[in-house]
C-alpha cells in the first residue's frame, strides 16, 4: 500500500510540475501566404488563406503542441490586379486538381514535437491533413514571446497531398513545391 500511494503522490507532483496551457492564436491577426513558382523561369503567383481556429499548447513556458484549423474557402490571390484572370485563378485553385475545396474544405496542422535550440528557434514535427490526407513535416519557426508571435516559413511537396494539377504548356509548368509563410499571434 505504501508504494501504491508513493506513485500516486510521485504522479501528481509529476503532473503538477508540468503546468500546462491552451493557448488560442487570433485569427485576425494571424496569417498563411502560401507561394506557388513556376519551374522554368522567375515568377508565379501568391496569396494568403485564412486560419478558421488554433492554438498551442505550452507547458512550462515553451510551446509543446498545438492544432490549427485552415479556412480552404478563404483562398486569395494577391498578384494578378485583373478582377477577372485573378477571380478565375482563385477559383481553378478551388478545383479538384488543386485543393477540391468542395469535398475537403478544412486543412489541420497538429504540432506532435518540438525542438528548441540554443539560438531560440524551434524545429516542429506536425502532420498536415490537406485534401484528407495527413502527412508528417517538420519545419523551423522562431517564437518571440513577449510579442506573442511565432514565424515560420516552409515547403511541401504538393504531390503527396495530391495536388496534381499539371500545365499542358511547358514553359507555364508550376513546380512541385508550394511554399507557406505563416505569422501567429496570438
Amino acid at each position: 500500500m505504501k508504494k501504491f500511494m508513493l506513485c500516486i503522490t510521485a504522479f501528481l507532483m509529476f503532473n503538477i510540475a508540468q503546468s500546462q496551457e491552451k493557448l488560442t492564436i487570433n485569427t485576425q491577426k494571424s496569417s498563411i501566404k502560401w507561394i506557388g513558382e513556376y519551374i522554368f523561369y522567375f515568377g508565379g503567383h501568391d496569396g494568403f488563406i485564412n486560419f478558421k481556429e488554433g492554438y498551442f499548447i505550452k507547458t512550462n513556458d515553451v510551446i509543446t503542441g498545438g492544432e490549427f484549423i485552415i479556412d480552404m474557402n478563404s483562398i486569395t490571390n494577391t498578384d494578378i490586379e485583373n478582377k477577372k484572370a485573378n477571380k478565375g485563378l482563385v477559383n481553378h485553385l478551388k478545383d479538384p486538381d488543386f485543393f477540391d475545396v468542395n469535398k475537403y474544405p478544412l486543412a489541420k496542422l497538429v504540432i506532435t514535437k518540438t525542438e528548441y535550440f540554443e539560438d531560440k528557434t524551434m524545429r516542429i514535427h506536425a502532420n498536415l491533413t490537406l485534401k484528407g490526407i495527413t502527412k508528417p513535416i517538420k519545419f523551423n519557426a522562431t517564437p518571440n514571446y513577449q510579442d506573442k508571435t511565432l514565424k515560420t516559413r516552409f515547403k511541401i511537396d504538393r504531390r503527396e497531398w495530391n495536388v496534381s494539377y499539371k500545365s499542358k504548356v511547358k514553359n507555364s509548368a508550376i513546380s512541385d513545391a508550394i511554399g507557406f509563410e505563416v505569422s501567429l499571434k496570438l
